[in-house]
C-alpha cells in the first residue's frame, strides 16, 4: 500500500521551495545544477521551456526525472498537460493565456496529477482555487526578465493572496535570499538565484533557510 505521506499531494504541502528549471540559464552543465539544486534543499522542480518542442520537452522531463530518482522532489511541467502525462510527472503549471485550470485538472486529476496556476491578483487566485489548482504562484514580486510586462506585486497583496487561498502559495519574481526576508515569503519559486549562482546547492540552502526563518507553513 502506498504510504500517504508520500504522494504527490503530501509531498506538496511540505514544500517551501520551487525551482524554475531551463536549461540555458544554467551557469553549469543543466543536469548537475538540477541535482545540486535539489540537494540544496529544492521541493518541486518545473520544468519550464519555452523555447522546446513537445517531443524536446518530453525529453527534458523524462531526464529530469531520471536525475532526481530516489528523492522526494516533484516535478512538473510548464504549460503542456499532454506532456506532463506522457513523461509521468507529478503535474503541471499553467500560466493566465494556457490552457484553463478546470480543463487541466479534468485531464490529470483522474491520475493523481498536480495542476499549478500563475495568479497576478487576488480575482485570479480565488478563480483558480474555485478551479481545482492544487498550487499557486503569484507576483511578480520585483521586476523580472521573464514577465517584463507585469507590474510588481508588494508583500502586502502576497500575503492577502496566502490568506485568500486554499491551497500553497509560491511568491515568484525577481526572489533572492535578502528579497525574501524583505518580503516574508515562506514558499517561493526561483530561478536565476539557483540556476545562475556558481554554486547552486549553496544558494538553494541560503533561500530555504530564508524561507523558514519566516515561520512555519500552515499545511
Amino acid at each position: 500500500m502506498l504510504d500517504p505521506s508520500t504522494t504527490p499531494r503530501a509531498r506538496l504541502g511540505r514544500a517551501r521551495l520551487l525551482l524554475l528549471w531551463t536549461r540555458e540559464l544554467c551557469a553549469g552543465e543543466p543536469v548537475e545544477w538540477l541535482r545540486r539544486a535539489v540537494a540544496g534543499g529544492v521541493d518541486i522542480v518545473q520544468v519550464r521551456e519555452k523555447k522546446m518542442t513537445g517531443r524536446e520537452l518530453y525529453g527534458a522531463t523524462r531526464e529530469a526525472r531520471a536525475a532526481l530518482a530516489g528523492t522526494s522532489a516533484l516535478v512538473m511541467v510548464n504549460d503542456r498537460a499532454d506532456v506532463a502525462l506522457a513523461a509521468r510527472a507529478d503535474g503541471v503549471h499553467v500560466g493566465q493565456d494556457d490552457l484553463e485550470v478546470a480543463d487541466a485538472v479534468a485531464l490529470l486529476r483522474g491520475g493523481g496529477l498536480l495542476v499549478g496556476a500563475s495568479t497576478h491578483s487576488l480575482a485570479q487566485v480565488r478563480e483558480a482555487c474555485a478551479a481545482g489548482a492544487s498550487l499557486l504562484g503569484f507576483g511578480p514580486m520585483f521586476e523580472t526578465a521573464t514577465k517584463p510586462s507585469e507590474p510588481p506585486i508588494g508583500p502586502a497583496e502576497l500575503a492577502a493572496a496566502v490568506g485568500a487561498s486554499t491551497v500553497p502559495v509560491f511568491a515568484i519574481g525577481g526572489l533572492d535570499a535578502a528579497r525574501i526576508s524583505a518580503i516574508g515569503a515562506r514558499r517561493a519559486a526561483i530561478s536565476s538565484a539557483i540556476l545562475r549562482a556558481a554554486d547552486p546547492q549553496r544558494a538553494a540552502r541560503e533561500i530555504r533557510a530564508a524561507l523558514e526563518a519566516n515561520g512555519p507553513l500552515d499545511e
